[in-house]
């Protein structure tokens, strides 16, 4: 039998870096064009700069490096949503409640105007690793304001970061917030219209939406949770010795994300590394005793994403613990694509808020 040869013309044998090691977002034959257009002002269509720390850093240096890169992505992440046209008949507010742990913490509720009856509510945990960014930024509630206007009720929570403009606060302060948001949303379900809380969220947020769920059945509380969407859930944790299983952790390392940035901000959410395997920090770690009896579950990952594989891998999981879950694979998209570039993919931004709603009509 004769090896095939790959020709300059032809796509490589293997996808993404796998087939050749030189290649980035923009020269990666599967990347939609519009993202690659949205991305070269800003160079995340090129190879990533060097991260100038690792796990094994100060942690002081590491915070500094966190602080720089929420600063970054923040003001990047402002301008993919400037100039976008107001979503109307939407009320927004803000509701301050104690945490678990004493603190205060800011709950954002937008709610549909003129609709009777009650509504599906989607309780929604930002991006950034659990490390960086804010529930507050224009991302966020852009987002909580376009799932209003599909029909939904969106609770954003401003939990705790381990690093950043609101760290800095290791696991499990993130996580504590999570639930003590969660137990006032459902204490308030009445007042509120809701008739059944979805808990959802992407990258860091999709790992605080499964911790969440966990962390539900352990105190007995699964009733607070009618159902599950984790888009592109940051759930691995071991991102500096990366195994091989996760392929799409070197198929597509260095697009939009890296390893080497995923390895430091996993560093300071948990310093002493004393929580590598504990499936609360790090959901990638569940058994099937502690994924058995969950509610109904979404996984949704980027085909060009570093993190496909280990969604894919709590998707599998999920499936062998006799969870009712389903997944999608958003092609042609790099992490979390789906709800940060608005105005680059207006079509599949769009395609996720009605999977959202529909997983939501279907509970």
């Amino acid at each position: 039998m004769t090896t095939p040869v790959s020709h300059d013309h032809a796509l490589p044998l293997l996808p993404g870096r796998l087939g050749d090691p030189e290649r980035v977002l923009k020269t990666d034959p599967r990347t939609d064009s519009r993202l690659v257009a949205a991305c070269a002002p800003y160079g995340l269509a090129e190879a990533l700069p060097p991260v100038p720390v690792n796990a094994d850093s100060p942690l002081q240096d590491k915070l500094d490096f966190s602080a720089a890169n929420e600063a970054g992505m923040a003001k990047v992440f402002a301008a993919l949503f400037e100039d976008l046209p107001e979503i109307q008949n939407v009320e927004r507010r803000t509701e301050v409640i104690k945490g678990v742990d004493g603190n205060d913490l800011n709950l954002y509720i937008h709610t549909p105007q003129n609709v009777s009856g009650s509504l599906p509510c989607l309780y929604h945990m930002h991006g950034g690793g659990m490390v960086i960014l804010t529930a507050d930024d224009p991302t966020y509630r852009r987002w909580r304001d376009e799932l209003a206007a599909a029909g939904m009720i969106a609770v954003g929570v401003e939990f705790r970061n381990g690093a950043g403009k609101l760290g800095n606060h290791p696991f499990p302060a993130g996580l504590n917030d999570c639930t003590s948001g969660l137990q006032w949303t459902f204490d308030h379900k009445a007042s509120l219209g809701i008739s059944k809380i979805i808990v959802s969220g992407e990258s860091g947020g999709g790992n605080l939406t499964l911790a969440t769920c966990l962390q539900a059945k352990q105190d007995r509380r699964l009733e607070h949770i009618d159902g599950v969407y984790a888009s592109c859930p940051y759930i691995y944790g071991g991102w500096a010795r990366p195994s091989r299983e996760l392929r799409s952790l070197f198929e597509n390392d260095n697009y939009l994300i890296s390893c080497s940035q995923m390895e430091v901000l996993a560093s300071v959410y948990d310093p002493e590394g004393i929580n590598a395997k504990n499936p609360l920090c790090w959901p990638y770690w569940a058994t099937g005793d502690d994924l058995q009896g969950l509610p109904p579950h979404v996984i949704s990952v980027n085909e060009l994403d570093p993190l496909r594989d280990e969604g894919l891998k709590y998707y599998q999981m999920l499936m062998s613990a006799g969870v009712p879950v389903y997944s999608r694979t958003v092609n042609g998209t790099c992490h979390a694509a789906d709800v940060l570039f608005r105005k680059a993919i207006p079509n599949v931004y769009a395609a996720t808020l009605r999977d959202i709603k529909g997983f939501a009509d279907s509970l």
